[in-house]
């Protein structure tokens, strides 16, 4: 009997079509996850197989994974060499983001722009006031202060006890101490945050653009390598580091505190000031002359002076049309009062004072006090014995013919202006030093310029000459 005919079409069964789906959506996912296997197989063979000590950008935390494996934290404790190592790392550091210009919106200006290390880390120019801003046009309020000398400044008190008896509180100076001239922070990497975020200076408009732009910068695994590859973890974490490493390029003794002038010289017996200069010293230090170490003072003995007491003062300086801001007649820099400095705006008693800096590298500044009035150290001498005496030639008149001294303070703040010596006295009243004796002044702080000799090489003491007096500042305050 014959075959019955091989069917052309296989039977079909009937399912559900609610399983059809779910069994779409299991294959679906099956094949998924063995897409994502393999291909993470794939990426770790290839990383292994070159070398590779990066993640792939598609995967941000693995990549932050190797960072922090390639950059460990530094240690929580080490030993003496170590830690002179690392500070000087740490300086090194900081002495590129010093002249790294990236570090402003502009990009055209860094701290070195306006703190010229050719410069004794002040102005490279004479005006009065710095460029800045995101188009370097905008023009700061206050002149650039020299970056050296500043090791030994108190933080700021409003009441600094001076005395060398322990217990003495009879001796309160006032308001003293304080990095910038109102004394507003204490430490130079605090100091470093103002001109970064300044609208007129470096003009960033926070921290977050400053470490992105570190963050793409070379200095990043320099970073990285000194404080961790969790630096970058918070912006706040990253700015600290960033102006960590300034302040630490700012103790660096070399640089910043070399004590290398003809003064040092001469206290150290290796060199001999001029009779002119030595003449200059003592008027310098006279109370009835100069009286310039009131305030710029000399060492006490054992010490290289600073030539400094760190507190602050009003001087009642010209106003300067130099400075745009003072185109406004109701705009005045009160210095510790105010507008800078928020804290002390109650305090009238403090309006108009500014921090007195250190003289050593004076005669190389071209820019002088905090509102860069004056342009010549000669000038700024004989500014100060004929304040008073003949202040016509300082300041203008009033419509009524009178002169309008003390110009740059609201007329309310005039009483807190210094009238020690050398200011006082009346006009036409004999100033305290002549001419030729503000010459022998600005001779003697011309060996206050860094460079003269260097310190770590041994010199052969000069002998003194029969009769010869003591090196100035002797008699120390």
């Amino acid at each position: 009997m014959p075959l019955p005919p091989r069917p052309t079409l296989r039977p079909t069964v009937s399912i559900p079509s609610a399983r059809l789906r779910w069994r779409g959506v299991l294959c679906t996912l099956i094949a998924t996850l063995l897409a994502i296997g393999i291909g993470g197989a794939l990426a770790l063979w290839g990383e292994r197989s070159q070398g590779a000590t990066t993640a792939p950008t598609s995967t941000p935390t693995d990549a932050r994974q190797d960072v922090y494996e390639k950059f460990p934290e530094p240690p929580a404790t080490y030993d003496r060499a170590y830690a002179r190592q690392r500070a000087a790392d740490i300086a090194a550091l900081g002495a590129a983001l010093f002249k790294d210009k990236a570090l402003s919106a502009s990009g055209q200006q860094s701290c070195a722009s306006c703190h010229s290390p050719e410069h004794h880390y002040g102005p490279p120019n004479d005006l009065s006031v710095q460029l800045g801003g995101p188009d370097m046009k905008r023009a700061g309020v206050r002149a650039v202060p020299s970056l050296m000398y500043l090791q030994t400044v108190p933080p700021f008190s409003e009441h600094f006890i001076d005395s060398e008896e322990e217990g003495d509180n009879s001796t309160d100076a006032g308001p003293t101490g304080g990095l910038t001239w109102d004394g507003r922070v204490d430490r130079a990497g605090a100091q470093a945050r103002i001109p970064l975020l300044d609208p007129l200076e470096m003009a960033n408009p926070s921290i977050s653009v400053v470490v992105g732009n570190v963050r793409k910068s070379p200095n990043a695994d320099r970073l990285r390598a000194l404080f961790g590859g969790h630096v970058f973890d918070t912006d706040e974490k990253a700015f600290n580091a960033i102006t960590q490493a300034l302040e630490y390029y700012q103790n660096d003794p070399k640089l910043f505190f070399p004590y290398s002038s003809k003064y040092d010289a001469a206290v150290r017996g290796i060199a001999k000031l001029t009779d002119q200069e030595m003449r200059g010293a003592r008027l310098f230090e006279a109370e009835d002359k100069g009286n310039c170490a009131s305030c710029h003072r000399f060492a006490v003995p054992g010490q290289l002076p600073i030539f400094n007491d760190f507190g602050l003062i009003a001087l009642g300086l010209p106003r300067n049309p130099a400075i745009p801001a003072n185109q406004n007649p109701a705009y005045f820099d009160e210095g510790l009062c105010g507008p800078l400095r928020k804290d002390l705006s109650d305090h009238p008693e403090y309006c108009g004072l500014f921090r007195s800096p250190t003289l050593r590298n004076v005669a190389t500044r071209k820019t002088f006090f905090h509102n860069g009035v004056f342009h010549d150290l000669r000038q700024v001498v004989e500014w100060y014995v004929t304040r008073d005496t003949n202040p016509e030639k300082w300041y203008p008149r009033k419509a009524d013919g009178t002169i309008a001294k003390f110009d740059d303070l609201p007329p309310g703040m005039h009483e807190n202006v210094n009238m020690d010596p050398p200011f006082g006295g009346k006009p036409g009243d004999k100033p305290a030093l002549t001419p030729d004796e503000i010459d022998d002044v600005v001779a003697f702080l011309n060996t206050l310029t860094d460079g003269y000799y260097d310190p770590s090489q041994p010199r052969t003491p000069v002998a003194a000459a029969p009769g010869a007096q003591a090196q100035p500042g002797s008699q120390a305050h």
